[in-house]
């Protein structure tokens, strides 16, 4: 055969493969269409009792006409006729299931912008799995409504009281008339009266002092939160004071960790491990009592290695961090420090920091407060964390 001849062949056998996919995906689209309409009309069949315009003794039900409905399915875009029925409302496992691939995938668009992926990815990351590409209008749809969901969520009552209360905030950047600046987020996490942790409440705080730590406890209160007994916080610019003005009867709970940072922060680097075991020993007392004794002989150390300022501002703040010694015994490890908080606030962390600067304080607080939603939907939320029963019986006997 010459070349001439295999070139006229090669042109005369030349296969469009792009309109033999486009052929066969509407034979595969119509087949779908077709089957899913038929399972509609047997579904109908079924509730009614009869087939269409059959006459039965056992009829329950006569159809009232259809209306169309568009699903996207893994073949494309379907019509559907929905029958509708004229006394039974029509629902079908056929339309539920579609019903939840549809949510599934617009979650998915919410999951993927509020980690921080651009519009534009997201068109292009739905296009290649559902083939369907989304606009940039649906998805600032699908972000107003979530976005109110969220804010519904944040303002929802606080119900029950809430024994023991963590307090902690996280600072974001954002951008501001062309410059980067802070954001302060504030978060509150309880352990309720059935000892299972909730996560009660996130708010923009502008600067974590004074005037941002006692608007978030307002906002707190006037949700609901009530029986706050313990407070459990580093000791953040204002927040001690602010305690005091919503919540009076609560002891405060200084946190032992960060305690031992600040005063790491003092030590020379070969004398930080002496001091760590001096410290966690002070902790490490069977009684409030034991512990304050321990914490005069670890203040008289220090001085005696030099540590003259360490020890002084030990002696000024140690008692802060004793309070739990108040409360059962199979409670201390877990209210001393504020790491219940701190894994969540680093989950946030971990979320955002794809975004980097965000346009807004609204939106880095919608952001953190829809994944501190997603937590509050998980087994975190679900499983004891704490035995109250130990509370009130040590109240009781108190009492």
């Amino acid at each position: 055969m010459s070349d001439d001849t295999a070139k006229t062949l090669t042109n005369v056998i030349k296969i469009d493969d792009a309109r033999i996919q486009d052929h066969l995906g509407k034979i595969v689209r119509g087949t779908v269409e077709e089957t899913l309409n038929a399972l509609l009309d047997a579904e109908a069949d079924r509730l009614c009792g009869a087939g269409r315009y059959e006459r039965s003794d056992g009829r329950r039900d006569t159809r009232a006409g259809s209306y169309g409905r568009k699903l996207h399915t893994k073949a494309g875009e379907v019509n559907l006729k929905v029958p509708k029925l004229r006394q039974q409302t029509f629902e079908t496992a056929i339309i539920e299931r579609y019903r939840r691939r549809e949510s599934s995938v617009e979650e998915a668009m919410i999951e993927m912008y509020l980690a921080g992926v651009s519009v534009r990815r997201v068109e292009d990351v739905t296009e290649a799995l559902w083939g369907t590409r989304v606009s940039p209008s649906t998805i600032s749809n699908l972000n107003k409504k979530i976005y109110k969901q969220i804010e519904e969520w944040r303002n929802r009552p606080i119900e029950g009281e809430h024994p023991y209360l963590y307090l902690d905030g996280i600072v974001l950047k954002r951008s501001w008339a062309g410059e980067v600046r802070n954001v302060s987020l504030l978060v509150a996490v309880s352990v309720n009266a059935d000892g299972y942790r909730e996560i009660v409440g996130i708010m923009e705080g502008h600067k974590e002092d004074r005037a941002g730590w006692s608007g978030f406890l307002r906002h707190l209160k006037e949700r609901g939160l009530t029986g706050v007994q313990l407070v459990i916080s580093d000791a953040c610019l204002g927040l001690r004071e602010s305690i005091g003005d919503f919540y009076p009867d609560a002891d405060w709970q200084r946190c032992i960790v960060h305690w031992y940072r600040n005063i790491f922060s003092h030590v020379p680097s070969g004398k930080v491990r002496e001091v760590s075991l001096m410290l966690k020993a002070i902790h490490a007392q069977e009684s409030h009592r034991a512990a304050s004794e321990k914490a005069a002989m670890v203040i008289k150390q220090l001085r005696a290695m030099r540590l003259g300022k360490v020890a002084d501002w030990a002696e000024e703040t140690a008692q802060e961090t004793l309070a739990y010694y108040k409360y059962p015994d199979r409670h201390w490890q877990r209210i001393r420090t504020n790491n219940p908080l701190e894994r969540i606030m680093r989950e946030i962390r971990r979320r955002t920091k794809v975004v980097g600067a965000f346009p807004d304080g609204e939106s880095a607080l919608n952001l953190a407060a829809a994944r501190l939603r997603h937590i509050a939907g998980t087994k975190w939320s679900m499983k004891r964390y704490l035995d109250m029963n130990l509370l009130k019986q040590q109240q009781q006997e108190i009492a």
